[in-house]
């Protein structure tokens, strides 16, 4: 059995060689990557994604290139014009432009490792940033998060494109000051705010006010309305109250008249009408009256001097 085996590898060596090259030269990329295949230290192809073949013992993979994203997060200073110092944490996604052979030549070929692109990378991010705060006054910086990642982003993509990689986007997660601006940004925002609330409250205090004092002009409008249409119809009242009095008292004449009685028994007859209800509703404890026959004829010459006056207004 042993000679057979000797046997066998003896007379077939050089297929055993064949299948051992062909098998180192079986070369699996994964997904998301592509190898960078040089042959004797010079570029020579790419490897897409798979199972790929190379040339055994020549073709070497130099670098395998990934083309998902990546992040790197930063932190670092800048100084205002006002020389405040400014403190960003941000964070950085980038990836590789796209599978072309010649992006991933220079992604590959533009630096010796991974280290020397970061530091690049990361570097320009933080110059460009600093030339930017480097313009601008300590109070603007907090509300300029956008014009920021704008004005690096143009500034930088075009490095980035000479390298074969593309900024995807800049997130700046955090900015702070130095503990004595904090604290002092902190009094303007309240003494701010103190300040709104005092003229809010001036205003609500002066709306308040205001209707109020329009609810009580207008209160005392349709009370002088409603007590001068009281005044009217009490008026109207009296009005008639006498008129219907005066017709009683003209008929009550006239009827004597015709029965040849005298008519001053109507006025004696008011006379003790009027002493009878004075006596009943009258609210005093005292009535002063002219009980004297002279009184009572005065009394009663003016009261028939009345009922003439209104005959002649009548004709």
């Amino acid at each position: 059995m042993k000679l057979s085996i000797m046997q066998f590898l003896m007379n077939y060596w050089w297929l055993i060689i064949a299948i051992i090259i062909v098998f180192t030269g079986l070369v699996t990329v994964n997904q998301g990557t592509i190898a960078v295949i040089t042959m004797f230290g010079k570029y020579r192809r790419i490897l897409m994604p798979g199972l790929n073949f190379k040339i055994p013992i020549l073709e070497q993979v130099y670098k395998t290139v990934s083309i998902q994203n990546r992040s790197v997060e930063l932190e670092f200073q800048a100084v205002t014009v006002d020389q405040a110092n400014v403190y960003f944490k941000s964070m950085l996604l980038y990836s590789v432009i796209n599978q072309d052979e010649q992006t991933i030549k220079n992604v590959a070929f533009k630096f010796i490792s991974e280290k020397d692109l970061m530091q690049a990378l990361i570097r320009t991010v933080e110059g460009s940033i600093r030339a930017f705060v480097a313009t601008k006054k300590q109070a603007e910086i907090l509300l300029l998060r956008r014009e920021i990642v704008e004005d690096v982003k143009q500034q930088i993509d075009k490095s980035l494109e000479d390298w074969g990689y593309h900024l995807q986007d800049l997130q700046i997660n955090d900015i702070t000051f130095d503990q004595v601006i904090m604290e002092s940004m902190s009094r303007v925002v309240a003494s701010n705010n103190l300040k709104a609330a005092a003229e809010n409250e001036g205003q609500a205090l002066l709306i308040t006010k205001t209707k109020g004092a329009e609810a009580e002009g207008n209160a005392i409008k349709i009370a002088a309305e409603a007590e001068r249409e009281a005044a009217r119809l009490r008026g109207m009242g009296v009005a008639l109250f006498r008129q219907e009095v005066a017709k009683g008292m003209s008929q009550a004449a006239e009827e004597m008249k015709q029965a040849n009685l005298d008519t001053n028994v109507i006025l004696f007859s008011m006379w003790t009408e009027a002493i009878k209800n004075f006596a009943e509703i009258g609210k005093g404890n005292v009535i002063f009256l002219d009980g004297s026959p002279e009184g009572m004829q005065d009394n009663m010459r003016q009261i028939m001097a009345m009922m003439k006056m209104k005959e002649t207004k009548g004709l």
